[in-house]
């Protein structure tokens, strides 16, 4: 193993930059079974949306590819990474590789990240509670000698935990840490990161992405300044990882481009921004199934995805996790209601691109 790892180059450029990463989605056929080309097709989507980059084997991905009984860990991680190849992209674009368990099986993930050219490990620390927090900092220092490290506060509706200012800041102050994806939904924990990075000596090492569904556009506005030693110092978000961008991806590119535009012309377009962060809030909300503790959270991704073509049905490994009710009448509401939002058109060339 290397002492340490850092992202360097294009890709480490991009990283600091800040992009647009979807979590990416399973791609299933009726009998729960991979559907290989659906699944090659859906990351060729992320490629030609305008994506950075893709994250595979996380929560969208579904946990239980890793259940030695379903065993598509590996496969998901190679069909995304030999399509992203194929591409021939004359740009740079991450491959974020979900890594979880104790520190054995983080482990060895990590090394299969590295074996199929992964950028960065999103470090989950679901399901670890018996894990003190010196023990997830040494867990990360372990898994940031074999690959970067993306860290990932989860929030505790989906298995995450919290976890504490100090843990952040230690975190922050390993090498080879290279972003913090914050997920917490929740303004008191978010400013807990966000603080920790400002107090770090890596502060400029360490880019935050957003994964607060709940707040995108205002994540991605927010200019925050934490007083360092008696010094003003400054820390944004510069994109984000998240499973909302799992859908309509083109249009998120281009929200993310008008954001970043806002905040170079000194936020002359921010009233409007901050009215479609709400419209935003609203999809999420209704996607990821917010008033039913994020049941059909899952489902709600796969089922714009079938609506446009790019899946076959919504079908989850887990036969129970489905939408909930009233859930698919509040997608066809979001359709109704923020039309503008949604990629179909450009879903529809890409797709009798693909077919020609």
């Amino acid at each position: 193993m290397a002492e340490d790892t850092r992202l360097s180059g294009a890709a480490g450029q991009l990283l600091r930059r800040g992009t647009v990463i979807p979590a990416h989605p399973l791609a299933l056929k009726a009998d729960r079974r991979l559907d290989e080309a659906r699944q090659r097709n859906l990351t060729r989507y992320y490629v030609a949306s305008g994506a950075g980059g893709v994250a595979v084997g996380v929560h969208t991905t579904q946990f239980a590819i890793r259940d030695p009984k379903v065993g598509l860990l590996e496969p998901v991680l190679r069909l995304a990474s030999e399509e992203i190849g194929d591409a021939k992209l004359q740009r740079p674009f991450l491959k974020v590789a979900g890594i979880c368990g104790p520190t054995d099986q983080a482990l060895k993930e990590a090394e299969l990240a590295v074996k199929y050219g992964y950028n960065l490990g999103l470090l989950s620390n679901g399901g670890l509670t018996a894990y003190s927090e010196d023990d997830l900092i040494r867990r990360a220092e372990a898994v940031s000698k074999v690959i970067p490290v993306f860290g990932f506060y989860l929030q505790p509706a989906v298995g995450g935990r919290l976890l504490s200012y100090s843990f952040w800041r230690r975190l922050a102050d390993i090498p080879g840490v290279a972003a913090i994806k914050i997920a917490a939904f929740n303004r008191y924990q978010t400013l807990d990161v966000v603080r920790a990075v400002c107090h770090s000596e890596r502060r400029n090492e360490v880019s935050l992405y957003t994964g607060n569904d709940d707040n995108i556009v205002a994540d991605l506005l927010t200019t925050y300044r934490c007083i360092v030693r008696g010094a003003p110092v400054e820390k944004r978000m510069v994109g984000g990882l998240l499973g909302h961008w799992a859908v309509w991806t083109e249009r998120a590119v281009a929200l993310l481009e008008e954001i970043h535009a806002c905040i170079a012309a000194g936020y002359s377009s921010m009233r409007r921004l901050l009215n479609k962060g709400v419209e935003v809030t609203d999809m999420n909300a209704v996607i990821f199934d917010a008033g039913n503790g994020f049941h059909g959270c899952i489902p709600g991704i796969h089922e714009v995805l079938r609506r446009q073509g790019l899946l076959a049905g919504r079908w989850c490994l887990d036969p129970k996790e489905e939408l909930s009710v009233s859930q698919m009448e509040e997608i066809d509401r979001i359709y109704r209601e923020y039309p503008s939002y949604n990629d179909d058109i450009f879903v529809k060339r890409f797709l009798e691109g693909r077919e020609g």
